[in-house]
């Protein structure tokens, strides 16, 4: 599993980080209406950010042979759509990432891991 992609070009080479692209992603679907956070992909993960801050949490980016592959595991508004929602992420994180890092965004999975009741009354 590479942790970086390579671009060449007739100037030289561009190293991209999985961390790069998930950090775009990242502020991409927080930024989407009814999004509230972020989740985490297992139980490491969760412990793993009580000790550290991880750019990647809750994001999961590999590299495809035709493109990226990205993962998105998320907490929702109660009350909104989620259908609306998820494809509003996959709209908004594929055009970031494509204009931002310049490679091609094969899919997108949104995991919804759970609901957030904001207000109560």
């Amino acid at each position: 599993m590479t942790e970086s992609e390579t671009k060449h070009n007739e100037l030289g080479s561009i190293l991209i980080q999985k961390d790069a692209i998930a950090t775009v992603a990242r502020q991409s679907t927080l930024q989407s209406y009814g999004v509230v956070g972020l989740a985490p992909k297992n139980l490491i993960e969760n412990i793993r950010q009580w000790f550290r801050k991880d750019d990647r949490f809750g994001v999961d980016v590999d590299f495809a042979h035709d493109g990226l592959v990205i993962d998105l595991y998320i907490m929702v508004e109660y009350g909104t759509r989620i259908k609306s929602i998820t494809n509003s992420i996959v709209n908004s994180v594929k055009y970031n990432v494509e204009k931002t890092i310049g490679l091609p965004v094969r899919r997108i999975n949104v995991h919804v891991r759970g609901l957030r009741i904001s207000n109560m009354d």
